[in-house]
């Protein structure tokens, strides 16, 4: 008898597909929503969606793609503007970096709500990390809160949806422990933000999962232009 349905926001990184294995180690049924809104590595993500779909042998049955492009002609964000540079790996930055794509989870949370409604999904799991990542303001505890509360008041008087963000503590090193301890295939995840053939290794991305598996004494399993060092035994 199959478990409760829970929609994972499977981006194709590592927090996602950490976030994934979770559900399934829960017991949850996973059905996996993947947003395109015209990031630089758009076409590399749905690569890596599809891999780790496969790995979990996940039905297309079981599989949204969706499109939201407008938040390409939104702009404000260096994943969606060509014009502005991703910003260069600085791990004790402070605020919020380029890289921020303005309300984005919000925007992928409501297709997600929207979908859990109509399938009866119990849960919506989301890779979202608040005490090592970018400093985005839609990735913390207080904003997934206040969205359940949306839902609550947005939803059928019988729907119960709730938000789970079993990353959302963890620093990047734990993730990866806890990636390794779920046989979760993070050589099949995508992080960097503006290439698609090797990661670039000095984004803000590449950064903190660099630091990540460092810190964690592993070796990262995608391939790198260049691999710095973030952190030293």
């Amino acid at each position: 008898m199959p478990g409760p349905k829970g929609i994972i926001l499977l981006s194709g990184g590592m927090d996602s597909c950490v976030s994934l294995a979770e559900a399934i180690h829960q017991g949850f049924e996973p059905w996996l929503l993947h947003v395109n809104y015209g990031q630089r590595t758009e076409n590399r993500e749905l690569t890596s969606f599809r891999a780790i779909a496969s790995h979990y042998q996940i039905p297309v049955s079981r599989q949204l793609i969706s499109d939201i492009s407008h938040l390409l002609k939104i702009g404000g964000s260096s994943l969606t503007d060509s014009h502005v540079p991703v910003s260069e790996a600085d791990l004790n930055y402070q605020g919020i970096p380029t890289s921020y794509v303005p309300f984005r989870n919000a925007n992928i949370l409501a297709i997600a709500v929207s979908w859990a409604e109509v399938i009866g999904a119990s849960a919506i799991f989301i890779g979202a990390v608040e005490e090592d990542s970018s400093g985005y303001p839609d990735c913390r505890a207080s904003f997934f809160k206040a969205y359940e509360t949306m839902i609550d008041e947005g939803t059928r008087p019988e729907t119960t949806i709730r938000i789970q963000t079993p990353v959302i503590r963890l620093t990047k090193s734990e993730i990866v422990r806890k990636g390794m301890e779920l046989k979760a295939p993070l050589h099949l995840t995508w992080s960097c933000y503006q290439s698609e053939e090797a990661a670039c290794g000095h984004c803000d991305s590449c950064a903190l999962r660099l630091r990540g598996f460092q810190i964690a004494g592993l070796e990262d399993p995608i391939p790198y232009r260049d691999r710095p060092v973030y952190f030293r035994a």
